[in-house]
Parts: structure tokens; C-alpha cells; sequence
């Protein structure tokens, strides 16, 4: 029943198009928006037990002695037991997610995730609910992707729209979602994951703000520069937020390294014990520290603060969250650096006052930018830091210094830590994520141009020593694990080495790499390359673009070169095709662009019919992300990208009629003489099969735009062999052409 409603859903996207797809990216936003609702009111209403109880028995700090260590212990088990991934931040996990795991997050990580945030959060722990919304709205995505029987691309659309509609419902800031989703999550700004990204913040936002009101988000008042001398104390908090940055990072590491003695359960206790007591101490650094920050950014006056107490509660609030996100309980780094950097910003304009104009140096402008720069610092998100504290305070007045604040600590955390708070962590695991701005050679290359199928495997059943002696048999260092045809893992000579004599009789799945991460025949070969470094590994399963668990083929390091090679061919005959081209056509030839505008009569019309200049020819035609190479009958549409061969201003009088309106102007410049495309067959046993074209006397004003052979097209030069069967499409004059289907048709009988 389930695989019916999912083929029937998959075959309306299909038909449907971007259009049903947008529909389901909205479904998107407003879920992960109730989901962060519930997830906020769940923590409120933890908090408030544990607030009672403390009021119970006369003791309203002491009793996080009991309820924190018991909160970070129940969110342990349960990532113990049931998911390990929903254990620390969140967005970690969804990036490898979407890097390695081709988006696939289990549907059952999104309550689980939630149960041990409350847990963890509302018991008195020191984290931000942002993280975990974040894994949520992720798993959220995904699950609703891979339902709809939605392609890869599309399900990392659909996840990083869950994790950018998770920041715009936990701010009320879609904006900043967005650019969270496509500067943290993606790692890269293509257009094609935008519009799901964006509709789904703007979706999630609406629904948290109209479920939780504005009492539980965070806002803040606009503040304006008084003074441009003031740049250069903003410039000083960019470089100690960059430090402070420096050191959150440090100390969350050290939490996340530190082993302990005895068993595994006893870590959360004893880091539980250590953040109560420094709640006990500081009050303000338990659950997430939106109240105080709140505070903070109304402040006008420095009268109501002193800056050593600021920088205690900073520090203080900096330990709490390390200790919390190193007890293996879930919680998130986003709120925690914003609580930082708020009390940095509000300590050191307390600091400066002292010395400087007390008119102008305005705590509560000096709290928001100190946020922007700390987070910029601590997750390398320039961009998000800048657009969230825009849409926090609704006010761009401050955006000269906090475009240089945060820039500067941006800088500068680069140089002194080389992680953030979302790759740290991944790289102890050995996991490097990459982002690619410039497109890669070999991103023109799939997989399935280059792969060899019915791969050597081992079946799920077979012993140790049985799957060492078929490595050695073929010669191969690693095979795919199946069990009744379906992939259940990979074991390699390293997995067997690690598992020991001792283990010959023992099955293989019990040394083998479960769920190991996988590529599809579609992908590019670069994404596949990207996730064999960030894994470290030198081989990684092909499994089919509609099944990710039937295996197809296993991509090894070999197949890289292969690939480079096609993909270096395919490069170097584009650039002679150029520049024969451009010798033939004369010095004065060049390549232009050219779009079809809406209205225009060229849309809907085949190409034979549009009336070209002398000199002019359509070399190819980009719709969308889809490159098409023209013939006679290529028919164009609204929107479509011309890329022109012209001579002289052949392309200028070429734009004039495409700009046409009017059918009668098109009509009007349509005449017996133009010249225009058309396709030729070359008849089987004709002269002209079996010769090259310089060997066939191709008149004058024809041009042999393409060959049709089969389902392939070859662009031609003059060492093209034409067979039987061959669809030639030229461009010619009327004459010229009705002159080359002569010379083409004719036999051994008659005359070339």
C-alpha cells in the first residue's frame, strides 16, 4: 500500500515539475515549523518542572545537582539505544548527511532528536535548541523526500530546506535560515537548492511565530553609529570575539576528547554534576540563555552592568556548554555563541565607557554586533552572523560595523583555529567536508559513463576466512557485502586485518561497515571523489538512482583517472572545435549570447524557421541546467540561451529578430533566399558512404552543422567519416543545399 501511494506520488512530481515540487518544500517548512514550536514550548515546559521543584523543597538552584546529571543521562541512553546521531549538535550530522549519505537521515531521528533536546536542554543544561531543530528539520526533509521517491538532488534540496526553515522558525528570521542552509549546510550557493530553501524558512517561520507568539523569540532594538570613530572600538571587539571564539572552540574540543575512567554512564553523571555547579554559581548560564540575552540587547546605558561580571558569565557560559555537548547529550553551539558574544559585546562597551565618549558607545549595539562576530568566529558563517542580526533588530543602521566586526573575526578565527564548531568534531572522525565555487573538470563525467558493472561481492552469510580468500582470488582490497541481492555493507583488508586470526570462522558481518556511504550512476564523478577523501576510503558502493539498496557496481580510485581522461578528451576536442571554427570563419567571428524573450515569435518556432544572417549560426541552446546541441527541428522556447557563431554584426540582426512581437515582422524578413537549417539522410551505399567530408565537394554557402549517428551526435570537421544511415544536419542556402543532397544521394552509377 505504502509503495503504491509512493509510486503514485513520485509519478505526479515527475509530471508536475518545479511546481509540486515548491508544494512539497512548503510541506516542509510548515512541519519543521510545528516541530520547532514543540520542541520550544517542550523545553519551556521542562524548565518550568524544574523550576517548581526547586521551589518545592526551598532549594531553586541546588536542585540542578539532580535534575541536570539525570537529564544528560537519559539523553545518553537514548542515543545510545536508538540513534546515535541525535548524541551533540546536529548540524555535524546533517551535513555528513547530505555529503556522504546522499541526504538519507532516518525518519525516527526527528522525535528522538526533540526527546533528548528536552531532555538535555530542560533539565538545566547549558545548549541551544537551534542545532537540534536544525537535525529535525533535516530528517524531516529527507523522510518527506524519499517518500515522494523524490532523485538525490532533490532530496538535498529538500534537507537543507529542512535545516534553513529550522533557523527561520527558531529566530523568526527566514532569511537568515536561508543563508544558513546554503553558507553552513550545502557549502555552496546553487541556484537549483534556492527556491525550496527559501520557501520553506518563510513556511516554518510563519507557522512557529503564529504557534509560539513573539514572546519566545528573540528580538532586539535598532541601534544606530554615533559616532564613525567608534569603527575602530568595533574593529577591537571583532579581534576579541575572534579569541574568545578561539577558546569556546578549545574548550568544547577538550570536553568532546576527555576520556574518563569506569563505565560509559558514569560521564554524564559526573559532566552533569559539573554544569550544575557552575549554574549554581552563574544562574544565567542554564538551559539556552535567551532571557539573558534579551536583556542585553535593550540596553542603552552602561549604568545597569560592569563589565568583569559580563566576562564571568561569558566564561562561565563558555565552560557550561562545552561540559553539556561533551556529556553525550544533544544540544546545540548556535544560542551559546550568540549568549557569548552578547556579554562580550555589553562587557567591553561597560570596559570602553570609561575611557571613551559615553554617548556613544551604546551596550546594546555593541551586545548585537559582539553576537554576529562571536558566532561568525565559532561557525565560519559570515553571511548568516550579518542577515540574523538584521532580522533580529529590523534595522540596517549598524551594518557598518557589523560587516566589519564580523569580517575581521572571521579572518582572524581562520588563521588561529582551522575548524569550526560544525567540522571539529567530524574531522577527529576523519571526515573533511569540502566546498566547490569553480566548476571541477570533473564534474562533466558521471558515474555511470565510466563504471563496470556486476561487481565481485561476498554474501552476508560467508565466514572470514571465505571472504580473505575471495579478496585474493580477485585481487581486490575491498567487495560489497549483499544479503538476498541487497548492499548490507562493504568489508575491506583492512576490516579483516583488524579483526584477527582469531575471527576465521566468525561471519563476515560481523567485521564489515554497515549503511557505508553510496553513489548513484547519476552522480558526477567529483561529488563521488569528495566523499571517498572526506571518508578516507578507496572504494564506495554504486547503488541504483531508484534503490538505494541494489548495488550496480563498486567505484574504485582507478576509475578516478578513467574519468579524468574522458572528461580531459571531452575538454580539449570543445577547445579545438572552437578554434577550428574560428579559423574557418575569419578573424572578425566570435561567440555571443543570446536569451528569448517572453513575447517573442521566435518562442515555439522550429529553428529551420527562424531566418539567420550570413555568417550566423546557433551553436547550442541552454534551457534551465539542460545544454541542448540544435538541429533544423529543435523547437525554442521562452527563456532559452543562444549560444551564436557570428560574423560581424550577423548576431546584432539575428537579436532584432528574436526581439520580434509581431508574427508579419518575422514573417517579413522570412524569404526563399535566406538561409536556414535542414537535415539530409546519407543513403546506404551512396558515394557519400564510407568518405570523409573534405572528400566530398560540399558547395559553397553550406555549412555541416552536425551528424546524427544513432542516439549519437558527432560535430564534425573535415575527417568525418559519413556512413549510411547518417542524419546530416546543415546550414546552407536554399540552392547550396538542394546542391549537397544531389552530391550526397548520389550512387556508384551516377555522378559525385
Amino acid at each position: 500500500m505504502i509503495d503504491r501511494l509512493r509510486a503514485r506520488l513520485a509519478s505526479l512530481l515527475a509530471r508536475s515539475g518545479a511546481a509540486v515540487f515548491l508544494a512539497v518544500a512548503v510541506v516542509v517548512g510548515v512541519l519543521v515549523g510545528a516541530a520547532a514550536a514543540l520542541l520550544i514550548e517542550g523545553i519551556e515546559v521542562a524548565s518550568d518542572l524544574v523550576a517548581r521543584g526547586g521551589e518545592a523543597i526551598d532549594r531553586p538552584r541546588l536542585i540542578l545537582l539532580a535534575t541536570v546529571p539525570l537529564g544528560f543521562t537519559l539523553a545518553w541512553w537514548l542515543a545510545k539505544r536508538f540513534a546515535p546521531e541525535v548524541a551533540g549538535d546536529g548540524v555535524a550530522e546533517s551535513r555528513v548527511a547530505l555529503a556522504l549519505n546522499s541526504g538519507h537521515i532516518r525518519a525516527r531521528t526527528a522525535p528522538l532528536k526533540g526527546i533528548a533536546t528536552v531532555l538535555t536542554v530542560g533539565s538545566g543544561g547549558s545548549a541551544g535548541r537551534e542545532g537540534p531543530i536544525v537535525q529535525i528539520g533535516a530528517s524531516i526533509g529527507s523522510s518527506l523526500a524519499r517518500v515522494s521517491g523524490l532523485g538525490e538532488d532533490r532530496v538535498r534540496s529538500l534537507v537543507a530546506a529542512g535545516a534553513g526553515a529550522a533557523i527561520g522558525a527558531s529566530f523568526n528570521a527566514p532569511i537568515a535560515g536561508m543563508l544558513f542552509a546554503m553558507e553552513v549546510i550545502l557549502g555552496n550557493f546553487a541556484i537549483r537548492h534556492l527556491n525550496a530553501v527559501i520557501v520553506s524558512s518563510v513556511a516554518a517561520a510563519v507557522t512557529t511565530r503564529s504557534l509560539v507568539g513573539e514572546e519566545l523569540i528573540l528580538r532586539a532594538f535598532p541601534f544606530r553609529l554615533q559616532d564613525p570613530r567608534d569603527l575602530a572600538l568595533y574593529a577591537a571587539l571583532g579581534v576579541l570575539a575572534a579569541l574568545v571564539g578561539w577558546l569556546f572552540l578549545r574548550l568544547v574540543d577538550l570536553a568532546e576528547r576527555r576520556g574518563l575512567p569506569g563505565p560509559a554512564w558514569l560521564r554524564p553523571v559526573l559532566f552533569g554534576l559539573g554544569v550544575a555547579g557552575v549554574a549554581i554559581v552563574a544562574p544565567e548560564v542554564a538551559g539556552t540563555g535567551q532571557g539573558f540575552v534579551r536583556d542585553l540587547l535593550v540596553l542603552i546605558g552602561s549604568d545597569t552592568i560592569v563589565w568583569y561580571t559580563l566576562g564571568g558569565i561569558a566564561i562561565a557560559k563558555a565552560v557550561a556548554t562545552a561540559v553539556t555537548l561533551g556529556s553525550g547529550g544533544s544540544g546545540g553551539a548556535f544560542m551559546p555563541s550568540l549568549f557569548i558574544g552578547a556579554a562580550l559585546g555589553a562587557g567591553f562597551a561597560d570596559l570602553v565607557s570609561v575611557v571613551w565618549s559615553d554617548a556613544s558607545v551604546q551596550p546594546g549595539a555593541f551586545a548585537v554586533v559582539g553576537m554576529a562576530a562571536t558566532f561568525a568566529a565559532v561557525a565560519r558563517a559570515p553571511l548568516t552572523s550579518i542577515l540574523i542580526v538584521f532580522e533580529l533588530t529590523q534595522d540596517y543602521a549598524l551594518v557598518l560595523p557589523l560587516m566589519f566586526a564580523t569580517s575581521l573575526a572571521t579572518f582572524l578565527a581562520d588563521r588561529i583555529h582551522p575548524h569550526s564548531v560544525y567540522t571539529m568534531g567530524l574531522a577527529r572522525r576523519g571526515i573533511t567536508l569540502t566546498s566547490r565555487s569553480e566548476i571541477d573538470l570533473l564534474d562533466t563525467v558521471t558515474v555511470g559513463e565510466i563504471l563496470v558493472r556486476d561487481p565481485v561481492t561476498a554474501r552476508a552469510d560467508m565466514t572470514v576466512a571465505e571472504v580473505e580468500a575471495l579478496l585474493e582470488r580477485h585481487r581486490v582490497h575491498g567487495v560489497a557485502v549483499t544479503e538476498d541481492g541487497r548492499l548490507v555493507g562493504i568489508v575491506t583488508v583492512t576490516d579483516l586485518m583488524r579483526a584477527g586470526p582469531e575471527a576465521a570462522t566468525a561471519p563476515v558481518a560481523r567485521v564489515m561497515t554497515q549503511r557505508p556511504a553510496t553513489a548513484t550512476p547519476a552522480m558526477p564523478v567529483s561529488q563521488v571523489l569528495e566523499r571517498m577523501a572526506a571518508l578516507g576510503v578507496g572504494r564506495i558502493p554504486v547503488v541504483a538512482d531508484d534503490d538505494p539498496s541494489r548495488l550496480v557496481a563498486m567505484f574504485r580510485r582507478e576509475d578516478v583517472v578513467r574519468a579524468y581522461h574522458i572528461a580531459l578528451g571531452q575538454e580539449i576536442d570543445h577547445d579545438l572545435g572552437r578554434s577550428r571554427l574560428k579559423a574557418r570563419t575569419g578573424a572578425d567571428a566570435g561567440f555571443h549570447q543570446m536569451t528569448i524573450p517572453v513575447g517573442s515569435v521566435a518562442g515555439g518556432r522550429m529553428l529551420r524557421h527562424i531566418p539567420m544572417p550570413p555568417g550566423t549560426t546557433v551553436v547550442s541552446v541552454r534551457r534551465g541546467t539542460t545544454l541542448l546541441i540544435p538541429d533544423g527541428a529543435t523547437r525554442l522556447e521562452t527563456g532559452d540561451v543562444l549560444t551564436v557563431l557570428a560574423r560581424g554584426d550577423g548576431h546584432l540582426r539575428l537579436l532584432d529578430r528574436i526581439d520580434a512581437r509581431d508574427t508579419a515582422e518575422m514573417d517579413a524578413v522570412t524569404d526563399e533566399d535566406a538561409a536556414r537549417f535542414g537535415d539530409v539522410e546519407v543513403p546506404p551505399g551512396s558515394l557519400a558512404d564510407g568518405r570523409r567530408i573534405r572528400d566530398i565537394d560540399v558547395p559553397g554557402g553550406c555549412t555541416i552543422v552536425s551528424v546524427h549517428r544513432g542516439s549519437t551526435v558527432i560535430v564534425p570537421d573535415g575527417s568525418t567519416v559519413l556512413l549510411g544511415g547518417d542524419r546530416v544536419t546543415v546550414f546552407a542556402l536554399p540552392g547550396a543545399r538542394r546542391t549537397l543532397v544531389e552530391r550526397l544521394r548520389a550512387t556508384a552509377s551516377g555522378e559525385r
